[in-house]
């Protein structure tokens, strides 16, 4: 130090930093409150608002302190400098994650709402938690007074080298990119690829989309095959879906009659079974003459995809009883053979 040091500047330099500190403590207690206050709101930007302030506040309050202490204590230029940069260095990195947070929260937020989903895309998230942090640190090197002109251009040739070494990874976050975006696809979809998987879309992150069969299991498919893939979306652009049900019945039946029992059927099993859609209207369409006998499909209306298994388990158990209780035959595949000799042998 270039002059003695007075206690009364230590005394008053601690008692800044002392306070300045409790000061962040207290701020952050009351942020805290605020944003359990702000999280019974439906709007998020409130939560994500008074969540950066708190995480700041310790943090950028003690710098400040330590900054106002520094100028009190007589310090040699080079040390006051050494300390300035470290307090610059404190506030900025601070300041980039706690921004990163918020832009990610921001990000999660606007593609939750648009998307109609409960979950959020992680895909994005990351992409711009890890933006915010990346121009944070440039930032901060460039505070240091190390130049980023270079940086930036090693970068560039080198990130060149690195995307032909990774390109199938890069093939599967544009590829996540791309499926999030067009927005034909979302959490919490039923679909099915051209390979044969099914199932429940649970994630799409920024290397594969994972699905949930209905067995519990989960399968794991890279996006760039996702998004080549053909794909059926049961839930799009309507949740509701048609099945049809094949029926045949017997050559001497009652055609009028064999619809109507088979329409009072399906009314009751629409307005019974849990999952069918009772305002929808069932229809019978009788479709060839089979070999053995007539043949038509009932068309029922189901609220969502899995619904359908329940539903045609319980129409295919009341129809047969009910066409037991009705006289209706079902038939079984016959065969009738005629001998040479017999009458109507041709």
């Amino acid at each position: 130090m270039s002059e003695p040091m007075h206690w009364e500047r230590l005394v008053v330099a601690a008692a800044i930093v002392a306070g300045a500190l409790m000061t962040g403590l207290l701020l952050r207690a009351m942020l805290s409150w605020l944003t359990r206050r702000a999280g019974r709101t439906r709007w998020a930007w409130d939560d994500l608002l008074l969540t950066l302030l708190r995480d700041l506040a310790v943090v950028s309050s003690s710098a400040l302190g330590l900054w106002a202490a520094v100028l009190i204590v007589p310090l040699r230029p080079s040390v006051r400098q050494t300390t300035d940069s470290v307090l610059v260095a404190v506030l900025i990195l601070t300041i980039s994650v706690a921004v990163a947070r918020f832009a990610a929260g921001a990000v999660s937020s606007v593609v939750t709402s648009r998307a109609g989903v409960a979950q959020s895309a992680t895909i994005f998230v990351n992409i711009v938690r890890v933006a915010v942090v990346g121009i944070g640190m440039l930032v901060l090197l460039q505070s240091l007074g190390v130049s980023v002109t270079p940086l930036l251009t090693a970068l560039g040739v080198g990130g060149l080298a690195v995307a032909l070494a990774l390109q199938d990874t890069l093939a599967n976050l544009f590829a996540g990119v791309h499926i999030l975006v067009s927005r034909k696809v979302q959490q919490g979809d039923y679909v099915r690829i051209d390979s044969g998987q099914e199932g429940y879309i649970v994630d799409i992150n920024w290397r594969n989309t994972t699905i949930r069969q209905l067995a519990g299991n989960l399968v794991i498919v890279p996006n760039a095959k996702f998004a080549d893939a053909i794909l059926t979306n049961y839930h799009r652009p309507e949740q509701d879906l048609s099945i049809q049900i094949k029926v045949g019945v017997g050559y001497g039946s009652d055609l009028e009659w064999v619809e109507k029992v088979t329409l009072d059927v399906a009314h009751e099993v629409l307005t019974d079974v849990d999952g069918g859609l009772a305002d929808q209207e069932p229809s019978v369409r009788f479709q060839a003459f089979g070999e053995s006998s007539i043949d038509f499909g009932v068309n029922l209306r189901t609220r969502e995809f899995t619904d359908q298994y329940v539903v045609v388990h319980e129409f295919i158990k009341r129809l047969h009883r009910r066409y037991q209780l009705e006289g209706i035959e079902i038939p079984y595949p016959t065969r009738v053979l005629r001998q040479a000799g017999q009458p109507g042998y041709n």
